[in-house]
C-alpha cells in the first residue's frame, strides 16, 4: 500500500494511545515529512488503565507507566493544549499561542472526566495527576462515596477498600452490568460486598459541599436518600475534549463525526474518544483503549492512502480487575444469559473460569482468573478455539 498523497506537515492533536499509534503508524506506511504533535499533559505517553488498576494501591513516589519510546521523529509540544482550529488557514491555535500549520490533521485529544462539583474533595481520575492526587488523599484513610459503578468506579473502590477506606459506591442498578452484562455483573457485585464496600442502587440529584472545611460531603440521590462522605470520587462517565472545534465548522450537533475509516474529510480524520463512529443506529464512541489503538491505526493510513485503507473492523478487548477478580472479555458486551463453561480451573487459580456466550445477537467470551492470550481469547469468543 503506497503513500498517494503528498503531505509536507501533518500535525496530530493529542498525545494518549491514540496519538502515538498515528504517529507510529503514518511512519511505517511511509509518511517521511513533518510531524508535529500536540500533548495538553506534561507527559510521555502512558498507560491509562493502569492509573486505576496500578497506581492507586501503589505506595511512595510513582512514576507514569510509560509506554515503550517511539522513534517517530515528530516535533512534539507537551503540556500544551489545542484551543482553537482555522481551517481555512489550515492552522491549530496552542493555549500559549503559538501556531502550527498542517496539511493533514490528526484530531485524537480524547476527554475529560465529568464531575458534579468544582469541590476539591470531589476527585476524578482521568490523568496521571489526578490518581496522584486521589491517592495521596485516601491513603489517610478517610470514608469514600464512589459515584458510578463501571470499571473506573468499582477499581478504584477496590482500590480504597485495599488501603484501608470505608466505601459506599452509588451506581443505578448493579454495578458492571450495564458494561458486561447481569451475569459477570453479579460476580462483581458479590467479591464488592465480601470485602466490604456498601452498595446503594440509586440516581444522584445533586452533590453539596460541607457547611464547614471538614464536614462530610453529601450526595443526595433521587430517592431523597443522602449520603455523605469525607470525600467523593466521580465515575460517571467522560466528555470528549472537543471545545476547541467549536467554531471550527466539523461538529455535528457537538459531535465530531467520522466515517468508517475515521475520516472527518479529505484531510481530517479522528480516533480515540473525540471520535463517533457510525453504527445501524447512528453514530456512538467507543471508549475503550484497545479500541483507540484500532481506530488510530484506520485513521491514519486512511489519511495516506483514502478508499485503499480497509474500514474498520476489530473485535472489542476490554479488562477489569477488582476485588480479587481478573476479568477479561472480548466479543460483544454486554451478554445476557447463561455463558456456556468452556474450561474451569488452571493451576495457578483452581477457581478460574473461560466462559463464552453464543447466539444470533451475540458471540463473546470471559476469561475470570483464567489465563488466556488476547488472540486466543478472540477466537473463543468466535467459537474458532476451544482449549483442550
Amino acid at each position: 500500500m503506497h503513500v498517494d498523497r503528498n503531505y509536507e506537515n501533518i500535525v496530530i492533536v493529542g498525545y494518549g494511545i491514540a496519538g502515538m499509534t498515528a504517529a507510529d503508524t503514518l511512519r511505517s506506511h511511509g509518511y517521511q515529512g513533518r510531524l508535529a504533535i500536540v500533548g495538553g499533559e506534561p507527559h510521555e505517553p502512558y498507560s491509562r488503565p493502569a492509573l486505576s488498576k496500578a497506581v492507586l494501591a501503589d505506595v511512595g513516589t510513582i512514576e507514569p507507566q510509560y509506554l515503550p519510546a517511539s522513534d517517530h521523529g515528530a516535533r512534539v509540544f507537551l503540556g500544551n493544549r489545542a484551543v482553537a482550529l482555522d481551517l481555512k488557514r489550515s492552522s491549530i491555535t496552542l493555549d500559549n499561542g503559538e501556531h502550527i500549520d498542517f496539511d493533514g490533521l490528526v484530531i485524537a485529544s480524547g476527554s475529560s472526566a465529568k464531575r458534579f462539583t468544582d469541590h476539591p474533595r470531589e476527585f476524578s481520575v482521568r490523568s496521571h495527576d489526578d490518581a496522584l492526587r486521589l491517592r495521596t488523599r485516601l491513603h489517610d484513610q478517610p470514608s469514600v462515596v464512589i459515584l458510578g459503578g463501571g470499571p473506573l468506579g468499582m477499581e478504584i473502590a477496590s482500590a480504597a477498600r485495599k488501603i484501608g477506606c470505608a466505601v459506599t459506591l452509588v451506581h443505578r442498578g448493579p454495578p458492571m452490568a450495564s458494561h458486561l452484562g447481569p451475569y459477570l455483573g453479579s460476580r462483581c457485585s458479590e467479591a464488592a460486598r465480601a470485602q466490604g464496600v456498601e452498595l446503594i442502587d440509586g440516581r444522584v440529584a445533586e452533590v453539596c459541599a460541607p457547611d464547614s472545611a471538614d464536614g462530610p460531603i453529601t450526595v443526595c440521590l433521587e430517592s431523597g436518600q443522602e449520603v455523605g462522605g469525607d470525600v467523593i470520587v466521580s465515575t460517571i462517565g467522560d466528555a470528549p475534549e472537543g471545545d476547541w472545534l467549536a467554531d471550527s465548522g466539523l461538529l455535528t450537533d457537538g459531535r465530531l463525526k467520522v466515517d468508517t475509516r475515521g475520516r472527518v474529510n479529505e484531510h481530517i480524520v479522528a480516533a480515540g474518544d473525540i471520535a463517533w463512529l457510525p453504527t445501524a443506529d447512528g453514530h456512538e464512541r467507543q471508549p475503550l483503549w484497545t479500541a483507540a489503538i484500532e481506530q488510530a491505526k484506520t485513521a491514519s493510513l486512511a489519511l495516506l492512502v483514502g478508499d485503499e485503507a480497509p474500514p474498520l473492523d476489530f473485535q472489542s478487548y476490554f479488562w477489569t480487575e477488582q476485588f480479587g477478580l481478573t476479568i477479561r472479555v472480548s466479543g460483544d458486551f454486554p451478554v445476557h444469559g447463561e455463558p456456556e463453561v468452556v474450561a474451569r480451573g488452571q493451576k495457578a487459580n483452581p477457581d478460574a473460569l473461560l466462559l463464552r456466550w453464543s447466539g444470533d445477537a451475540q458471540s463473546a467470551a470471559a476469561a475470570v482468573g483464567y489465563r488466556i492470550a488476547i488472540p486466543k481469547l478472540r477466537k473463543v469468543a468466535t467459537g474458532d478455539f476451544l482449549p483442550s
